[in-house]
């Protein structure tokens, strides 16, 4: 009897244990982002005080009317900028989900020569960073042409999402028997139909997973948009959060501000497809 107390105890310990273990860790991890949200309704004089504010005296939105061309600050172009993002991280998250999906495909069912090399070569290309193609890309760019659009922005971004979607689209390709499809053929379906109405569907959430990634990776991207863009018509959201500096200051309100006008649309995503994404993340992972 005594025994099996204590297991419980034990038990409850590590339980408690596991909780606070997890409540210190999410709040290290979410602690910054929440003091940019206070930070982009606080004023000024707060977010610059010395020692820190930690519980705020007053909350407006002079922040945010000042950002949209109001309050007597310069309003710096935020629907443009949200515009070029979602412009260029939609349309290079489709056109990368197309490749990957049929790069995936050919990786997962097809045998050819020079298959490994070329796999291993397109995951090699993805662990550059993004800063040491800057000026390569830069120069390439500039003697295309396609400096400051968003045409390059988004070829850019293609190349750098294209590896990385045949490589997860791959993965979740290789959990679906291959007699699925066959089975499709055999009953009429040509090899396209086949992938459509049988193979595509099963493997929806992992292309879907694939796309919030893709996505999410163009929305935050910084290195390259910096050296590809140069004016309003091309600068996305976070290029356009060096607006808010200045040679001898920097405006930490409209910066947050706009930084939570960034956070939203991920968010929101997020969420919209979070059944998709947890679906797409465990695929394969439990066996019917």
């Amino acid at each position: 009897m005594m025994q099996s107390v204590s297991a419980q105890n034990r038990k409850r310990i590590a339980k408690t244990a596991h909780f606070v273990g997890l409540f210190i860790a999410m709040s290290i991890i979410c602690i910054p982002g929440l003091w940019i949200v206070l930070n982009s309704f606080r004023p000024t004089v707060e977010i610059m005080a010395k020692p820190p504010v930690w519980i705020p005296n007053e909350l407006n939105l002079d922040h945010y009317r000042a950002m949209f061309g109001g309050a007597g600050e310069g309003g710096v172009p935020v629907l443009t900028y949200f515009r070029n993002s979602m412009i260029i991280s939609i349309t290079s998250t489709v056109i990368a989900l197309l490749v990957g999906m049929g790069g995936g495909y050919a990786f997962a069912r097809y045998h050819f020569k020079g298959k490994s090399a070329i796999f291993v070569g397109l995951m090699v290309t993805r662990a550059v960073p993004g800063v040491a193609l800057s000026l390569p890309l830069f120069i390439i760019f500039a003697r295309l042409g396609i400096i400051d659009t968003h045409f390059g922005i988004i070829l850019a971004y293609v190349a750098m999402n294209v590896p990385f979607t045949i490589w997860l689209i791959d993965g979740f390709m290789r959990q679906i028997p291959k007699e699925l499809a066959e089975a499709a053929e055999i009953d009429g379906c040509t090899r396209w139909q086949a992938f459509w109405r049988v193979e595509f569907p099963v493997a929806r959430s992992g292309i879907a997973s694939a796309g919030i990634f893709a996505f999410l990776t163009s929305w935050n991207e910084y290195a390259l948009a910096s050296q590809l863009s140069r004016s309003t018509t091309s600068k996305t959201m976070p290029v356009g959060l060096l607006d808010f500096t200045s040679e001898f200051t920097l405006n930490w309100g409209g910066m947050c501000a706009l930084a939570v006008l960034m956070i939203l649309p991920a968010l929101v995503l997020t969420f919209l497809v979070q059944k998709h994404l947890i679906a797409g993340l465990t695929f394969g992972g439990v066996k019917g």
